[in-house]
């Protein structure tokens, strides 16, 4: 027997209810209903304002993960759906990404306009994260990590490669102590429909593939590595 068909969230309607700060979620991963979520408190990420630490700076220049843009966004999508450790309840949290998120996120893909940044070691995945770019900004969904500094590492690529392709506004949705602690602040409903609108007034520069590309050719120019030229486009600070 084949399996049902998920439901499909159509890629115009996903980029209209992004555009106007909204965003889907479900229940649980066999759930084939959506909510559509407009947080009251909305985390963003300034670009200038990423908290790049000593350590993670130390990780980027060793390039310990090969970083690439859209090489298995299914993947990345499959690996951020997996259950995780939940402490408080003892055992495992569910997840609000369902079959039909996750159909409708690869055709977004397909449209051009959903993106995933992998981290790969010795030719396994590690680690990434995937969101919506639309305009000039990109609304992050979820990030995974299998080896330390992984999650990390695609946040640092992503900021840089943002920057890069002109990008103005960074998403986050929900506050969490690990974005907290990277540079993410919290701001007002009202406040993020006034950053989304300016942010959605002009094209970006470029892709974030395409920015990959490029970041790719300047340190082949420079004869340094790539995480290299990312560790030193941040502030350093402890």
């Amino acid at each position: 027997m084949h399996s049902p068909v998920p439901k499909l969230i159509p890629a115009e309607v996903l980029l209209l209810a992004y555009r106007s700060g909204v965003f889907p979620m479900a229940d649980s991963r066999e759930d084939d209903e959506v909510f559509w979520v407009e947080p009251r408190r909305r985390a963003i990420l300034p670009l200038d304002g990423f908290h790049c630490s000593r350590s993670l700076a130390k990780v980027l220049k060793q390039d310990r993960f090969r970083v690439t843009v859209d090489a298995d966004f299914g993947a990345v999508m499959d690996a951020c759906a997996q259950p995780r450790p939940d402490p408080e309840a003892g055992g495992e949290s569910g997840t609000w990404i369902s079959h039909t998120i996750t159909a409708s996120y690869l055709n977004l893909h397909r449209h051009g306009h959903a993106h995933s940044l992998e981290c790969w070691h010795d030719g396994e995945l590690v680690g990434g994260l995937y969101g919506v770019a639309f305009e000039r900004v990109f609304c992050g969904e979820s990030m995974f990590s299998r080896a330390d500094n992984a999650s990390k590492v695609a946040l640092a690529w992503l900021v840089a490669l943002l920057k890069r392709a002109g990008f103005v506004l960074l998403d986050c949705q929900f506050m969490t102590g690990h974005l907290a602690s990277m540079g993410a602040v919290e701001i007002s409903r009202d406040q993020y429909q006034e950053m989304l609108a300016r942010a959605c007034d002009k094209q970006a520069l470029s892709s974030l593939p395409q920015a990959h590309a490029a970041l790719l050719q300047a340190s082949e120019a420079a004869s340094s590595s790539p995480g290299k030229l990312i560790a030193q486009s941040f502030t350093q600070t402890s």
